[in-house]
């Protein structure tokens, strides 16, 4: 049985990233994986219904992660889909039999080990399969804090579940992996990305121009949706900050935690500092987590409103834009 090393991480794609690397003998930090895979963003798009609300973004969509860290750190992925559970299955059981551990992109709503108030139909979760016990799966999910199995049955459904994005077995595994790399370059890379789509994309749903087109709305919900609307809406904003993978404040101190490890592996103190900064910015998001979901349930008793969410997404949007424009100054 193929030995694996499981850690416990705070994101499905990059802590998949960097158990399956360490598994290879590259050692890489979750936020290291994150930041080099430019993995902070921010999208609110209307026009994109999630349950039939609008849908917003605190991370790059998913799979970019991956195949960024993998072009940068020169780790060559196989990668398939499939039409047919059979066939998906089955060479699933093949690769696994060598002895290579398997990444896989599943639907949370069929992965039994979650509790059943953690399972709702998110199709984008990543998860590791190492191995094959008792006709069970021996699974390596970076968000729970032990290794489990899954049944044939449930896996098959997890990987065939449909809704966007349907995961149509997609499967991968490392076929080349380098011991050492350079990370200066990496980092760079990635520095310089994500500053690009949080400053510079020319639409105004996303990055910086983003969080304050959705303050806008935020502030007209009540007017434009009515109330019943106006709290699903902004229910859905909390969920997917909070909820959908690591959350909009915990994306923000994934990245600061790599702008720390960067400015310390690279000696350069003004990444630590602008880290630090970011840092604040999170608090930020959950304070606003905090008053949204009080809005939500109507306790009106500190007179919040939705004009006031409204201030609060531009204050952060202020020095959201602040951190990135320093970060996008910084000799590397």
């Amino acid at each position: 049985m193929t030995q694996f090393s499981h850690t416990q991480t705070a994101h499905c794609e990059s802590g998949v990233i960097s158990n399956m690397f360490r598994h290879y003998g590259l050692e890489i930090s979750e936020p290291m994986a994150f930041g080099i895979g430019a993995g902070i963003f921010f999208g609110h798009l209307p026009f994109v219904k999630v349950n039939g609300v609008p849908g917003t973004t605190y991370r790059i969509w998913p799979g970019a992660i991956f195949s960024r860290v993998c072009k940068r750190l020169g780790v060559k992925m196989e990668s398939h889909k499939f039409g047919s559970p059979d066939k998906a299955m089955q060479a699933l059981d093949e690769v696994i039999a060598k002895g290579i551990p398997v990444g896989m992109q599943s639907s949370v709503y069929y992965l039994p080990y979650f509790p059943a108030s953690y399972r709702f139909h998110f199709n984008a979760h990543n998860l590791v399969v190492y191995g094959k016990e008792n006709g069970d799966y021996l699974v390596s999910d970076p968000i729970m804090d032990t290794v489990t199995t899954i049944d044939h049955e449930n896996l098959v459904q997890a990987r065939f579940a449909k809704g966007f994005p349907e995961p149509k077995g997609k499967m991968y595994y490392p076929v080349s992996v380098p011991k050492q790399v350079d990370f200066r370059g990496p980092i760079r890379a990635g520095i310089k990305q994500a500053c690009y789509y949080m400053l510079k994309i020319p639409m105004p749903m996303f990055g910086v121009k983003g969080i304050r087109f959705l303050a806008k709305r935020v502030k007209d919900y009540p007017a434009k949706v009515g109330d019943r609307r106006a709290g699903l809406y902004l229910g859905n904003i909390i969920r997917m900050q909070e909820e959908i993978g690591t959350g909009g404040a915990g994306f923000r101190f994934m990245y600061a935690a790599f702008l720390q490890e960067a400015g310390l592996l690279l000696k350069n103190e003004e990444l630590k500092a602008i880290g630090k900064e970011l840092t604040a910015v999170g608090d930020l998001w959950r304070n606003f987590a905090f008053s949204a979901g009080r809005v939500c349930k109507a306790r009106a008793a500190d007179n919040m409103s939705y004009g006031d969410l409204g201030n609060m997404l531009l204050h952060i949007a202020d020095e959201e834009e602040k951190v990135f424009r320093r970060l996008s100054k910084v000799k590397i």
